[in-house]
């Protein structure tokens, strides 16, 4: 029985006296589809319960992390006996070895991998490693991919071919970001035309092959291959933001689902996180030896990081990757994401409801939209009252997704058969709300 008192308005209140905005990430705040953020008091499997003791089927799962669920116990073991040894060193450990090749083994184009803290860190050192290895300024980035709050990558895309970014935050000058150049995703002419007028000065490409962050849009294989070729012609690195896409949407993350159609097909660089980390604060990013080689203390490109190849995180991530690379692990989560996509999907249909929805490994999106977006501007046409209509019915009825039109979902192997169909029916509850 819900309390009288709503804790989770009470904790919302005491947060906005100390905190900006009453949380430490911007989309927590529920400001895109309004109401009152839910406070986790804990989590379990597919769960979480917040502060009025609600339990909530968790889509969200950390934003990607959670690919084995909340509290799997081969994971809490691992950081258990790791944190019993200590915290952090600021020095070697073979752990790192461990998890360096770990995740060199599960991504092959990669022969040498530098281990940070966030997805954020990984992505500005990636584009600094690139910048440095070629000795040029300019990056290719895509509206609607975002790849962390480092300065030169804030940016929103102008209008017509090629446009030099503005930047989208207050506090970032016109000159950090006057060599990004915003691109529109899937659109191969635009992308040839960029490369025509700037190529000998392009450094990188920086992609996310699936784009989490306007929801769930897939670059297209030719999009895709034309960037390869692109790049190795004018001598640019191509870039994977793999943050959220690795290791989830396949063991060997999406570029070996590109590699299916596109035979040896690899990017240069790639940006790991989540769930590499398992939960923990841990990304990396890694490439050929020839452009590894060029970071500090072998290269002149520099990077540090107080915390970066903390001994509990990299025994979270390694744990996790252990249990992920089981038999069967990523066949069985993939049919239990489909079988979601496909549940909402027909239930949309029933109630006559616009509606499209794509996954892939433990990844999903959908759209109330009649067709899938291919970029930015697509997605945009989707109505964001219909979606907060939809975000309330399904919190109402005990599912969380993620509180913004424009995020990816994710599906963890705890989740069950019952889970997903008490989804399912939840949604097609609300979608008789939504008929027309």
């Amino acid at each position: 029985m819900k309390p009288n008192t709503d804790l989770n308005e009470a904790l919302f209140e005491r947060a906005r006296r100390v905190i900006p905005g009453g949380v430490n990430s911007p989309v927590r705040a529920f400001r895109a589809v309004g109401g009152t953020p839910r406070f986790v008091r804990r989590a379990q499997g597919a769960y979480f319960w917040d502060a009025n003791d609600q339990r909530f089927i968790d889509y969200i799962g950390s934003w990607g992390p959670m690919i084995l669920g909340h509290g799997h116990p081969a994971v809490l073991e691992a950081v258990q006996k790791a944190a019993v040894d200590g915290f952090s060193f600021g020095a070697p450990t073979e752990r790192e070895i461990e998890l360096a090749e770990a995740i060199l083994a599960l991504v092959p184009s990669m022969d040498m991998v530098r281990l940070v803290s966030s997805g954020t860190e990984a992505g500005m050192s990636a584009i600094r490693l690139a910048r440095g290895a070629t000795g040029r300024n300019k990056i290719v980035k895509f509206e609607g991919c975002y790849h962390g709050h480092a300065d030169a990558l804030l940016v929103k895309a102008g209008s017509g071919l090629a446009t030099f970014g503005n930047p989208t935050s207050a506090g970032v000058p016109a000159e950090v970001v006057q060599h990004t150049l915003v691109l529109e995703y899937n659109n191969i002419a635009q992308l040839e035309q960029a490369f025509a007028l700037h190529g000998a000065d392009i450094a990188g490409l920086m992609i996310e092959p699936i784009a989490g962050n306007m929801n769930f849009v897939r670059a297209s294989l030719p999009f895709m291959q034309r960037c390869r070729e692109l790049c190795t012609q004018h001598g640019a690195l191509l870039v994977f933001d793999e943050v959220m896409t690795g290791c989830r949407v396949a063991l060997g993350s999406a570029q070996s689902v590109y590699a299916r159609d596109l035979p040896g097909f690899a990017p240069d660089l790639t940006v790991l996180g989540k769930v590499i980390g398992g939960g923990m604060p841990l990304a990396a990013f890694g490439g050929r030896r020839a452009v590894m080689e060029q970071l500090a203390p072998l290269g002149p490109v520099y990077q540090a990081g107080t915390l970066s190849g903390n001994p509990v995180a990299t025994a979270c991530g390694l744990a996790t990757l252990r249990e992920i690379g089981r038999p069967g692990f990523f066949e069985a989560l993939s049919r239990k994401t489909r079988s979601l996509v496909d549940g909402l999907a027909a239930a949309a249909a029933a109630e006559g409801v616009a509606f499209s929805g794509d996954c892939e490994g433990g990844m999903f999106g959908f759209f109330l939209l009649p067709e899938l977006p291919q970029n930015y501007a697509q997605v945009m046409k989707t109505e964001g009252a219909r979606f907060n209509t939809l975000f309330h019915g399904l919190l109402a009825r005990g599912v969380y997704i993620a509180p913004a039109l424009y995020e990816a979902g994710f599906v963890s192997a705890a989740h069950s058969e019952e889970d997903i169909a008490a989804t399912v029916a939840a949604a097609r509850e609300v979608f008789q709300t939504l008929r027309g």
